[in-house]
């Protein structure tokens, strides 16, 4: 079996409850979203066919235990499922990035979702597959949001208290588009807001510059 990669690298991680751990990227290349602050449209085309032994020899070389599988959107490519799983049958640690534009059903559920709830700022917010709201694993699931604008953290509040992610997801993730000039004014709000919620800067942004290639 085999997977089309954009990239394989070793760094730190950059996002989410996991940020400056030691992480493994497995960046998937191809996503069905169009979103306006999309860092990562080199991802969109192009790629390499690799074997998943081929992908394994890379991982093994990092010696890193912590592999995060993203893309694009990973699981656009059906070849994922099973990779996550070997991954996880040979004992990594597991974190899976993905758009919500997808369903995580079928993904193995002992690795741990980063699920990106889209907020109107993308132009991508009908595309949200809110199934996956319903079947997270409070344990270990996050929930991001990206967010432009106040606008887009005050549509992240309306989502989180409808579909109860306070309960439903392990942390919830505000996640400022980098760069934004309001980032004050959200930070001020998000901690207003009594809600269960963690601001979360592209750390791999401010280390290495606006142009990295990131989480």
């Amino acid at each position: 079996m085999d997977l089309r990669i954009t990239e394989i690298f070793l760094s730190i991680q950059g996002e989410s409850s996991h940020a400056g751990r030691p992480c493994s990227f497995v960046r998937l290349t191809g996503c069905p979203m169009r979103c306006a602050w999309c860092d990562s449209v080199y991802t969109f085309t192009g790629g390499t066919r690799m074997s998943f032994d081929e992908i394994f020899a890379q991982l093994k070389a990092f010696d890193c235990n912590l592999v995060e599988v993203t893309g694009g959107d990973p699981l656009a490519q059906k070849n994922v499922y099973p990779f996550i799983t070997k991954l996880l049958d040979e004992g990594y640690e597991v974190l899976i990035e993905t758009g919500g534009f997808f369903s995580i059903e079928n993904v193995d559920r002992r690795a741990k979702i980063i699920l990106d709830v889209k907020c109107p700022a993308s132009g991508e917010s009908e595309r949200n597959c809110w199934a996956n709201l319903e079947i997270l694993n409070p344990e270990k699931d996050e929930v991001k949001f990206v967010i432009a604008d106040v606008d887009d953290w005050l549509y992240a509040r309306r989502v989180i208290e409808k579909y109860d992610l306070e309960n439903r997801a392990k942390e919830l993730l505000i996640s400022p588009v980098f760069g934004i000039e309001n980032l004050k004014a959200i930070a001020e709000s998000v901690a207003q807001s009594k809600l269960k919620v963690r601001l979360n800067l592209q750390l791999h942004k401010y280390i290495w510059g606006a142009d990295v290639h990131g989480v």
